[in-house]
């Protein structure tokens, strides 16, 4: 496991997008984990920005569950359904789709379902310091 930790102001995001771009494969799946507010959804604007998606065009998928900006990118908010609420909705296959994945609350337990079906995936987990400072550790399982 490789493991990248940036302590970055909000306006130096873009550093940890290119490292974790450099990571996530086509068809990947990334866990994001923070308390509320932590800036699990910024990232994903900013991934989505990197891959030529607007950013303004990215928001939380709470109550949905799952939004999809393009044919291939995919953002998933399990905070209130977990990994049962997943499988149910039959979301676990949407992860099996090629494309690049972003699961907001992506736990263990989802984590050890990727293991068990060999899916590739990172884990960002993200620690604000300061209103504009965050650490982001950068986990290449």
């Amino acid at each position: 496991m490789i493991e990248r930790r940036f302590e970055l102001e909000k306006s130096q995001i873009s550093k940890v997008v290119k490292v974790i771009a450099k990571l996530l494969q086509y068809g990947g799946i990334v866990l994001l984990r923070g308390d509320l507010a932590s800036g699990k959804t910024t990232l994903v604007k900013h991934m989505a920005a990197f891959y030529g998606i607007k950013k303004d065009a990215v928001s939380s998928p709470t109550f949905s569950v799952m939004n999809r900006y393009a044919s291939d990118f995919f953002h998933y908010d399990i905070y209130q359904k977990g990994i049962r609420g997943i499988m149910e909705n039959g979301l676990f296959e949407n992860l099996q789709q090629k494309g690049y994945h972003f699961v907001e609350w992506g736990d263990e337990e989802l984590e050890m379902m990727l293991k068990r079906y060999a899916l590739p995936y990172i884990v960002v987990e993200i620690v604000p310091l300061t209103p504009n400072k965050r650490i982001y550790k950068v986990y290449n399982a």
